[in-house]
């Protein structure tokens, strides 16, 4: 992020630093997506060994 502020400062485009916060989104989004793919997959684990487990 510092660079595109320096960027930003030197050509004179505040632009630059919009895009800087995108991509700081588009990270944050995808950590949390895959914390919930994450948390989801552990759940179905768990309940197929309990599924396995009844007769």
């Amino acid at each position: 992020m510092p660079l595109f502020y320096l960027m930003a400062e030197k050509d004179d485009a505040p632009g630059i630093i919009v895009i800087g916060m995108i991509l700081i989104f588009a990270s944050l989004v995808i950590a949390v997506f895959a914390a919930v793919l994450q948390k989801l997959l552990k759940d179905a684990i768990e309940l197929k060994s309990e599924n396995d487990l009844t007769v």
